[in-house]
């Protein structure tokens, strides 16, 4: 997959509207659902025990939400490099709707379209509608609006 390459905040702008990219499909294992529940305290079934879940209504554990939502950082660094930028802050996230579960060992990607882009005095506010794609299903895992504050070097 090559990775879109933007040099700075004026050819940020030109992209307002437009798809940035997809990301390479990330497989969700077992193994990470586990972590998860760890670090979040949420071992609900559906979640972690395979054989119970085999039983319920997904035939098999599905991915935490949260854990899906949680890739988001990392997909998005493998379809675009925003240069000349000192930090970059995750500021919110609108019209969060999960509309798919993720089962286990099943792959999903991030498709991004540029929503917007506000120069705040410096500061870049870039609003992103993503939408998290799971292999060889019609229906995603989730859609919503991203934003997150570029800080570009002067």
């Amino acid at each position: 997959m090559n990775k879109l390459v933007i040099a700075g905040f004026a050819e940020f702008q030109t992209y307002i509207g437009k798809e940035l990219g997809a990301s390479d499909f990330l497989k969700v294992t077992q193994e990470q659902i586990n972590l998860f529940a760890d670090a979040t305290l949420d071992q609900q079934w559906i979640h972690t025990d395979p054989a119970r879940a085999a039983t319920g209504p997904f035939k098999s554990t599905i991915a935490h939400g949260y854990l899906v939502l949680s890739l988001v950082p990392y997909l998005w660094e493998q379809i675009a490099e925003i240069q000349n930028v000192k930090m970059l802050v995750n500021y919110g996230i609108e019209k969060m709707k999960f509309n798919q579960p993720v089962l286990v060992n099943q792959e999903v990607r991030l498709r991004v379209t540029l929503k917007s882009l506000t120069d705040l005095r410096g500061i870049c506010k870039a609003e992103m509608d993503i939408t998290m794609e799971i292999k060889d299903n019609s229906k995603p895992a989730f859609t919503a609006t991203i934003i997150f504050l570029y800080h570009f070097n002067k």
